[in-house]
């Protein structure tokens, strides 16, 4: 058996207890007479994930959900074998639903043809919606549920104490998750979560990549502002609110200027 390594009371996060990375942390919510997990990666690192969970004396029977934080390939492509071979219930956002039941392509990241990968992203029916405000009881544990759009519709983020379960929401170099307009970003929903996270008292953020990190007020403002800049650039394409230098651009032309 394998010692348990807790991070905090409750929580496991795989990558730090098999001293490796995975495509993604999973976090393993223990509840004392049952647990669940919040992600579950890669389906060809399953195996060695469940094996993990074993070697930790944890029974495959004693979880109770798989909680997806959103429907994106490299935290759900495991999904539905795992829901199979565990038994048990997988919970997400009302709007991950429909890409992960259909196992779409495009929003869960599966294909991208510019850079030519296709991933298989295996059908999954979800047990559980969940919504903004939700409470979810495992065990001796209780997360709250926070709907925080921006990098997908339907991201999620759970607090528990002190502790708050990002997503990809956030990372601990300031970076986000991806912003793609095919991939259903939104970046003044992003700014909103962004601002959410920033004056909640989590102590502690829980990333879905990455290490763990204190929650640093700065860091956050910097991010937003950052993104505050990209609602109003050519960089995002039509996830930008607008283009000012469109407007000053036509002026200019209007009034025969070149500004040089």
């Amino acid at each position: 058996m394998f010692e348990r390594h807790y991070l905090f009371p409750g929580v496991i996060e795989l990558n730090v207890q098999a001293r490796r990375r995975f495509g993604v942390n999973i976090y393993l919510i223990d509840g004392g007479t049952e647990y669940a997990l919040i992600d579950i990666g890669y389906l060809d690192e399953l195996s060695e994930v469940l094996e993990l969970i074993r070697r930790m004396n944890f029974s495959l029977s004693n979880c109770k959900m798989i909680i997806a934080t959103h429907a994106d390939l490299d935290h759900t492509q495991g999904l539905a074998r795992a829901r199979e071979l565990l038994k048990c219930k997988v919970a997400a956002h009302s709007a991950s639903v429909r890409p992960l039941e259909e196992g779409d392509e495009i929003m869960t990241y599966a294909r991208i043809d510019a850079q030519n990968i296709r991933e298989e992203m295996p059908p999954c029916k979800v047990d559980l919606v969940l919504e903004d405000g939700d409470q979810l009881t495992i065990g001796n544990r209780t997360l709250t549920v926070w709907s925080t759009p921006g990098h997908t519709p339907g991201q999620l983020a759970f607090r528990m104490g002190d502790l708050l379960f990002c997503g990809d929401n956030l990372f601990r170099d300031g970076g986000v998750g991806v912003i793609d307009a095919h991939h259903g970003s939104n970046i003044p929903d992003y700014i909103r979560s962004l601002q959410r996270i920033r004056e909640c008292d989590a102590k502690y953020l829980l990333p879905s990549h990455g290490p763990i990190f204190r929650k640093d007020n700065d860091l956050i403002d910097r991010t937003i502002a950052r993104l505050q800049g990209y609602a109003h650039l050519s960089d995002f394409g039509t996830c930008a609110v607008d283009w000012p230098l469109m407007d000053e651009w036509e002026e200019e032309l209007a009034e025969g200027r070149v500004v040089l």
